[in-house]
């Protein structure tokens, strides 16, 4: 895809009241509500983060946008591309990091991040010299040829975001991307991904950690008990609540539920 045919202020991932329930565990009769009408919009250019506790239905939004999960109804685009019912262009556009990253352990770094650009269409010989790049974008030369099994966290979320950055997608949803990372590692991403933002991408990432969503997002949608409760920048989110203190406008904006949980 062509880098520079994107612009901030762009909307590129759009979800609109999208719906997923379950079957309840040992009753396939009844089931559980995950995403109850969620609805939520990012840019190119900002990092747009989807905050809310434990269980808030953060993954299974996520899982929806990049196609994994076909919603029971609602609908989502990427770059234009309807996720269900154009769901290979749509998957051409974005990279996706689950939350366990999902590696393969008896493949090295290389090998897992070669699989999955074939898997994307990447032509071949365009293969080696990608990884090159995002081996140096990502520092992992001391570790690119080791087998997988046994990285540590900051590792294999490393050889994740290599994964879903190998086929140049614009657009990033990255599922509780500092996830069991240390501070220096923390640190580390959070750098790569606001180098991401100021290059234009749109990136998407869900967190229950606050301070995480406050530092880097430049848009916010707090979702809890799969709903959207409210959405909008960190300042006019502190804004509409009243608050000073971002943790307090969350307790604001999701209120007496996340009290009683």
């Amino acid at each position: 895809m062509d880098q520079n045919h994107k612009c901030e202020g762009v909307i590129m991932i759009v979800a609109k009241t999208l719906v997923k329930a379950f079957p309840k565990k040992g009753n396939k009769k009844e089931k559980i509500v995950a995403v109850n009408g969620v609805s939520f919009t990012a840019e190119d250019g900002k990092i747009t983060g989807l905050l809310g506790p434990n269980g808030a239905g953060k993954s299974t939004s996520l899982r929806m946008l990049v196609g994994l999960l076909e919603p029971d109804s609602g609908e989502a685009s990427v770059d234009g591309f309807d996720v269900i019912k154009n769901k290979l262009q749509a998957r051409k556009n974005i990279g996706f990091l689950p939350h366990n990253s999902g590696l393969y352990p008896r493949l090295t770094a290389r090998e897992n991040i070669e699989y999955f650009a074939r898997l994307s269409g990447m032509k071949e010989e365009e293969i080696p010299s990608r990884i090159e790049e995002l081996i140096g974008m990502l520092a992992m030369q001391e570790f690119i040829d080791r087998r997988t099994e046994g990285f540590s966290q900051g590792q294999k979320t490393k050889v994740g975001l290599a994964r879903a950055l190998v086929h140049k997608p614009r657009t990033l949803v990255l599922d509780e991307p500092t996830n069991g990372l240390d501070v220096m590692a923390t640190r580390r991403l959070r750098k790569t991904l606001i180098d991401l933002r100021d290059e234009g991408y749109c990136l998407v990432i869900s967190s229950h950690v606050m301070q995480e969503i406050s530092l880097l997002c430049d848009h916010v949608a707090i979702i809890n008990n799969g709903k959207i409760v409210i959405e909008n920048s960190v300042e006019n989110i502190l804004a509409e609540t009243g608050q000073t203190d971002f943790e307090e406008a969350f307790v604001a904006a999701v209120g007496e539920s996340l009290e009683s949980k």
